[in-house]
């Protein structure tokens, strides 16, 4: 079934992308009319973002919990986790809150393990590559990650910045671990094709 729950907030989560980029070009922080404070701009934006991520978390619970699983769904779902995840990193790279290098760490192993997982899947292998504990830490480090940085205001004394900039990096190195995983899981596989 195409129009269940899981599926709506699967294409909701992809139409607050440009939501939550478009904000952070809204004009602020000027002597112009119209013009946004910055901490609203950073506020707004973290808050679409965790909205969402939260409806990630929600279709996959809706979807095992109501027997509303389908290959729309299955084939959809991960390409908007990608697309939220590769357009915030973008967003944080243009302003400057974190490095280049991370973005492609992140992006660049999202790409090479996605191309994988359609590889196995077409010799039948899949589930060599399924989603690992390993894998679902580095997503929820990742979202967090982001989501302080995009807010990237103080909370009182916890400053969002520092740690947001801390979780980045180790969710960069549960990237390349987790990809590592994957790769050694489908290396038979792989050994196999190149003979």
């Amino acid at each position: 079934m195409l129009w269940n729950v899981p599926n709506i907030l699967t294409i909701l989560r992809i139409a607050l992308i440009p939501v939550f980029v478009g904000i952070f070009y809204l004009p602020k922080n000027s002597m112009t009319l119209g013009a946004l404070p910055a901490h609203w701009v950073n506020t707004t934006a973290a808050l679409v973002f965790a909205l969402a991520a939260l409806t990630d978390w929600l279709d996959g619970f809706w979807a095992r919990r109501f027997n509303q699983t389908s290959n729309f769904g299955a084939f959809l779902d991960p390409v908007a986790d990608k697309l939220i995840v590769a357009a915030a990193l973008i967003v944080l790279v243009e302003f400057e809150r974190i490095g280049a290098v991370i973005a492609l760490i992140i992006i660049g192993r999202e790409i090479a393990i996605s191309a994988l997982r359609e590889w196995m899947a077409g010799v039948g292998e899949r589930s060599s590559v399924a989603v690992a504990q390993m894998g679902k830490v580095k997503t929820a480090a990742q979202m967090v990650a982001i989501f302080l940085l995009l807010y990237y205001d103080k909370i009182g004394a916890f400053n969002t910045k520092l740690y947001g900039q801390i979780l980045i990096i180790f969710a960069a190195f549960l990237t390349l671990l987790s990809m590592a995983y994957y790769l050694k899981a489908a290396w038979p596989m792989l050994k196999e094709s190149i003979k």
